[in-house]
């Protein structure tokens, strides 16, 4: 496989990038480094992959980029390039979404009409794009209404590849993340941010009572997923990724407690407008076409992002 990974330098892009090397692929990554968090942490994710001789990284907004030469030499697309944050996608800054997720997107796509030898395009979507009125568990056939920005961003996007295969056949899959964490998860991201607080003894904000719900899904399984997609995947289809639990945010604190030994400080605030009160994965499409199967629990799973995070701080 040669592979051809957008966002490369995020968290999940540059793990995905780690495993795509470590089974045998060649990896293009492109990677703009925008400003939503600090260059370091894309960098550290980085260390890894700049020793493979397996590995060139191009650093460009796919619209900037010289997407003829490098799809020349790619198999499989991987895009999961996007500008992430719900909270951050009202208003004026909606303008960045609508540049870094929607109009890239067609960039992309477009450049890919043309080469015909690309063997599958898997995007990452999200959980964001279902809102608050599916039905629980959440199923990729319910009707999409997202409650943020971001959201919209997101399913604009999943439609472009959409159409994009139905007028030029276009090997699209979509994959809907429900809420990653792991190693590397964004400074800016809950898990993170709890166990930063933890770690450091400060106090942590959580937004709403607590009894809002996600379904969380490890890094390595949704890389895992995103990888079957590439070649397992079945082209138009939307998958849903998801851990296979749905868990209070109350509930995680205590699991945070536990993992790492100390109390927390909890400061409660409003929910926060765009954040959804519940997200329950049913992945009975992924299972049965990509084989998915996730491995990794929620408390397995906070203890090597504690482990990992304990070690960058």
């Amino acid at each position: 496989m040669k592979a051809l990974v957008t966002g490369a330098a995020g968290f999940i892009g540059s793990t995905l990038s780690d495993q795509l090397i470590a089974n045998g692929a060649d990896v293009i990554g492109i990677d703009s480094f925008t400003d939503y968090y600090p260059r370091e942490f894309k960098e550290r994710n980085l260390e890894g992959l700049r020793k493979s001789p397996r590995f060139r990284l191009v650093e460009s907004t796919i619209q900037q980029a010289d997407l003829q030469s490098i799809l020349r030499d790619s198999t499989h697309v991987f895009h999961l390039a996007a500008q992430a944050g719900v909270r951050k996608s009202w208003g004026r800054d909606f303008a960045i979404y609508t540049t870094n997720n929607i109009e890239a997107t067609q960039v992309l796509l477009e450049a890919i009409s043309s080469a015909r030898h690309i063997e599958r395009v898997v995007y990452a979507s999200s959980s964001s794009v279902y809102g608050d009125e599916a039905p629980l568990p959440m199923k990729e056939n319910a009707l999409p209404q997202p409650v943020s920005p971001y959201g919209v961003s997101k399913l604009a996007a999943e439609q472009l590849c959409h159409l994009y295969y139905i007028n030029h056949s276009v090997p699209t899959v979509s994959l809907r993340y429900f809420t990653v964490y792991g190693p590397r998860q964004r400074p800016d991201m809950g898990f993170h941010k709890f166990l930063r607080a933890s770690i450091r003894r400060e106090p942590l904000q959580l937004y709403g009572d607590g009894e809002q719900t996600r379904d969380f899904t490890f890094v390595h399984d949704a890389v895992g997923a995103t990888i079957a997609a590439a070649t397992e995947g079945i082209p138009g289809r939307v998958y849903n990724i998801g851990g296979g639990s749905r868990v209070s945010m109350n509930h995680v604190l205590a699991i945070i407690e536990r993992v790492t030994g100390a109390p927390l400080i909890v400061n409660r605030d409003e929910a926060q407008k765009g954040d959804m009160r519940h997200t329950y994965a049913d992945t009975t499409l992924a299972r049965l076409d990509l084989g998915f199967a996730p491995r990794v629990g929620l408390e397995e799973g906070l203890a090597a992002e504690f482990t990992w995070l304990s070690g960058v701080l």
